[in-house]
């Protein structure tokens, strides 16, 4: 499977949600210019899932970076990440950055954090188990865990995973604007996590942009 395979079902997927993209070597761009995006699709060793890796240029300095998983090989793999990148950011993405907004399919806020007024874009919590309920508090506990945190008055991104294994181990990571972020961490920490039965993970992507009047 070629990269082309994966820009053509790429900028189907965005012509399906009206948006218009034109391809610009490896590369979709929007009347020539930014937001720009790419995914990338990496094949599995083995039994292991593929990766795709999906590239949101936003401004000649800052883009966004997220990473799916997709079980199969070759175009199957691809398509099933596609599919989870679909389900998990897509929409947090048309929202922001292209302006297409589904309130269908995410949550929209609007949060005080310092002197600014900001449009958050919840995506869902995609949990690995139909039978886990996502912990109370979260989008509370994500509010004031950015109180703490000085924010240009710029689009910012946040994601944050939760693994729990099914010996009990943990792996909770939280990433502010590709970077790990201690006060997402902690939040993650402090949730009342689901702690029964088999293993499981939970993903979530939210982006914050300043409110327009």
């Amino acid at each position: 499977m070629n990269g082309q395979s994966v820009q053509t079902d790429l900028l189907r997927l965005f012509e399906r949600h009206e948006v218009e993209l034109e391809p610009d070597e490896e590369w979709l761009v929007t009347d020539g210019d930014f937001p720009a995006i790419r995914a990338t699709w990496h094949e599995g060793a083995g039994d292991a899932p593929g990766r795709l890796d999906v590239d949101v240029v936003i401004s000649e300095e800052r883009h966004i970076e997220e990473s799916f998983a997709g079980q199969g090989r070759g175009d199957a793999g691809m398509r099933d990440a596609l599919k989870a990148f679909e389900r998990n950011a897509l929409y947090v993405l048309l929202a922001s950055c292209w302006y297409v907004t589904d309130d269908r399919r995410l949550q929209l806020q609007n949060w005080e954090l310092g002197l600014r007024s900001w449009d958050i874009f919840v995506g869902p919590l995609a949990m690995s188990r139909d039978d886990v309920a996502a912990p109370d508090g979260l989008l509370q506990g994500l509010q004031e865990a950015l109180r703490n945190e000085s924010l240009s008055g710029e689009l910012h991104w946040i994601r944050l995973f939760y693994r729990r294994a099914d010996d009990g181990a943990v792996l909770a990571e939280a990433l502010l604007d590709n970077q790990p972020w201690p006060g997402g961490d902690r939040l993650l920490a402090q949730l009342a996590w689901p702690s029964g039965g088999p293993g499981y993970s939970a993903r979530c992507f939210i982006t914050l942009d300043i409110r327009d009047y």
